[in-house]
This record gives structure tokens, sequence and C-alpha cells, in this order.
């Protein structure tokens, strides 16, 4: 079962909270529908009122039958007094996952050989700030909760699903900006390839709705502030009126397993996770290389290790975040992987999208949202919308399901992540075959 003499691992569970809604059915029914979840700041606090961007992709607040939030339906209350937001979103999809793929509440696992590869970009901004401005104004360490440190800790995300469920498996955190969640699937997959487990819990969280975060990205001129009056229309990946991203928040988790572990359980299985490949730009903190280059050779290197010709790829989820940059750069890269032998890119069979219009940027939950969505394309024979692609300009002219999904057969499919300081990772996913 093996390829190139390692272990071959698939996706036998899903979990998501998002923007869109709690839960995996809900979230892939109101994107595949052209549904948007970017939503206005306004009444979240004075304090965001007076900020360049007042929209974000929020998760929607109430009751979980009706798709919505609330942190006592979904963990304990010793989970809510310890774990950070992002965590919580963490624990809710794991959750979900877990019981996808036929393992409720952790049950019928070996805890040796099942672990967490989990992460967050920037984690629990809120309590920093809020531990800050108490600590300063008293001058008293007496003012620091007991908790904070265990609630600020990026790896704690990782730690308090392990906790919850006994995985004594290996325990590993990426926190690579916005690439974090597609590295901390790459690197699951790894730990299942070469033995030190059978199944991980692999994805990406984060919950920075706030006035720091907003005005920090503000500052560096990344965000969408021309659509402040209509939220829905204020993330445009590829479009020509495109200038900004849209901050958001949730959670995604992916159950990989080791295919032959799958198999003698009769296991469902998504996808097999056949590829992984990162690289560096090199050069600059926010922008990337005009060319594209260490975006191409991401994927590049993840083709390479799936053993898949670009030719074979049948969709592409771009990281796509809306802002002129980093789409031009993307999209050039793309083009420049599918060019074929005589030179010649025929753009229009190219099909690629972003789902950043539906839920903005999720930053380090980015690549594992967009895994999954990857994942579902494949199975769902559906590739997802690009919201609010209304103009095209030279040079876009590949497929990207303007506006409308396209049902499609898809057999393979890339993702894409990239993040601030030049950090790329892309997956690659296809429909189990080859099984003997």
């Amino acid at each position: 079962m093996s390829r190139g003499g390692l272990r071959r691992v698939v996706v036998t569970g899903l979990g998501a909270v998002t923007p869109l809604g709690i839960g995996v059915k809900r979230t892939w029914q109101r994107l595949i529908a052209g549904h948007c979840g970017i939503t206005s700041t306004r009444d979240l606090g004075s304090e965001f009122v007076n900020l360049p961007s007042q929209v974000a992709g929020i998760v929607p607040k109430g009751l979980k039958a009706d798709g919505c939030w609330t942190a006592s339906e979904h963990v304990t209350p010793t989970e809510i007094r310890q774990a950070a937001l992002f965590a919580q979103y963490g624990l809710a999809a794991s959750a979900e996952a877990l019981e996808d793929a036929g393992f409720k509440d952790g049950k019928s696992l070996d805890p040796d050989m099942t672990g967490v590869c989990f992460g967050s970009g920037i984690g629990n901004l809120s309590d920093l700030y809020e531990t800050s401005i108490a600590y300063n104004a008293a001058k008293n360490y007496r003012k620091i909760h007991p908790l904070f440190v265990p609630r600020i800790l990026i790896n704690l995300g990782a730690g308090h699903l392990s906790m919850r469920y006994g995985f004594r498996g290996p325990n590993h955190t990426a926190t690579t900006a916005c690439t974090t969640g597609a590295h901390s699937i790459g690197d699951a997959m790894r730990f299942i390839q070469l033995g030190d487990a059978d199944i991980m819990l692999a994805g990406g969280a984060e919950s920075c709705i706030h006035p720091v975060a907003i005005g920090g990205f503000a500052r560096s001129r990344s965000l969408a502030t021309d659509f402040n009056e209509t939220p829905e229309r204020s993330s445009r990946p590829f479009d020509r009126d495109r200038a900004g991203f849209v901050i958001g928040e949730g959670a995604s988790i992916l159950v990989l397993e080791e295919l032959e572990h799958a198999q003698r359980r009769n296991a469902k299985i998504y996808a097999e996770l056949a590829g992984y490949g990162c690289s560096a730009d090199a050069h600059h903190l926010t922008a990337p290389r005009d060319n594209g280059s260490g975006a191409l050779q991401a994927m590049r290197k993840a083709l390479k290790h799936a053993q898949v010709e670009p030719a074979k790829i049948d969709y592409i989820n771009a990281h796509a975040t809306s802002t002129a940059l980093g789409d031009a750069a993307e999209n050039t890269a793309i083009k420049s992987l599918m060019m074929n032998d005589d030179g010649v890119t025929r753009t229009s069979d190219i099909n690629v999208s972003s789902t950043k219009g539906a839920v903005g940027h999720l930053l380090g939950a980015a690549g594992a949202v967009e895994a999954l969505f990857s994942v579902l394309a494949l199975s769902e024979s559906v590739m997802p919308p690009t919201l609010n692609l209304q103009n095209q300009t030279a040079g876009f002219d590949c497929n990207y399901a303007a506006g409308e999904a396209q049902h499609r057969n898809i057999d393979i499919a890339l993702t894409n992540s990239f993040g601030f300081g030049g950090t790329n990772a892309s997956l690659c996913f296809r429909k189990i075959q080859d099984v003997r």
C-alpha cells in the first residue's frame, strides 16, 4: 500500500466552525449556494467604529441548533475557563471530525498512535491586550490571571485536544502566519507516513476579531476599507476592484488516517492526501515576489511528492486573499505551473477559485478550512464559487467559477496557503485510487 516507501494517508473525518456557520454540512451548503459570512463589525463595540476596515468574517453567535456558536454547547465549563476562544473552536471542530470518522468522543482509538497537529497564527490576542491594560493600570502582578500564560500559548490548542481525548501520539503546533493550517495538515501527514502515528487530528483555528488586530493590519495597508457599507462585497479575490483582505475567524479539523488502518475498519474515505510542498519567498516581510516563484515552487513540490503531472490537476483552491499583489502573483504562479510543453497556457481550462469571498481570510485557520473545501470539492464533484468576481482584467483569464459553483468531475485538487515572511505551502488531494 505504500508509495515511494512511505505509508499512504487519507482523510476520513471533517469538522468546521466558520463564518458560514457551525458544522461542515451547513458551511458547505451555504458556500456552494453562494452565501457570504462576512458582516459589519460595528455592532461589536464602539472601539470598532473608527477603524478603517469595519468588516469581518465572524462566526455567528446563537444556538447550535441554528448553526451558531454558544460555547457551553461545545466545550465544558473547565475548557471555557482554561482555553482561549481559538482553542474552543478547535475543540468543537475536532468533536465533529472524530464523530464523522466513526470515533465519537475519541473512542476505539489507540491513544499512543493518535496525535494532534493544530496551530494558530495569532492566537489569544484578547487576553494579551486585556491583561496588559490591567497590569499597566495597577502595576501589580496580581492583576494577571493564574491561567494567563496557558491561555495565550498557541500550542495549548493542540494540548487541549490531546487532553480531552487522551491522545498520547505526536502533539505538534505550527504557527506560520496564514500558512499555519496547511503546514499543520502537511506535517501531520508526515507523522503518519513515517509511522509515528496511525491517526492525526490536523488543522488550525483563529479568533482575533479585535480592534488591535484590525488596526494593525490596517496600518500595514492589508485590509479592505472600501466596502464598509456593503460587507458582503468586501472580499473580492481576483477582481479588478480588490483592495485588501477581510479578517475572519473559525477553525477546521481533518482526521488523517493511514490507508490500511482506514480500510480495515471500512471507513468512509473522502480523499487521499497525496502531496505536500513547502517553500520560502526569501523576499519581503509582507509581499510576494511579483512572479509568484515561491508559490510555484511549493505547488511543484506538492505535485512531485504526489507523483502527479500538472496537466492532471482538475481544481486549485487558491490562497487569493483579495489583495492586489498577492492575487496577481498567485495567478501568475498557477498559470506558470499549468504551462504546456509547447509554452502555451490554455487558461480557460485552468479551474481556480478562492473561497475567501465567502468567509474572508481566516489567517491561521485559512489553510485548514480551504483544505476541507478542497476535499469536499473532490468528494462532491463541485467547484466552489469565487464571490464578487465581477470585473476580470488582463492576465486574469482562468476559469474562476465567478459567482456560481460549477459541477464538474474533480479527481485531483491543489490548495495553496501563503503567509507573511514569505512562507508557502501547497497540499495535493486526490480521489482514492490504486488500492490493491
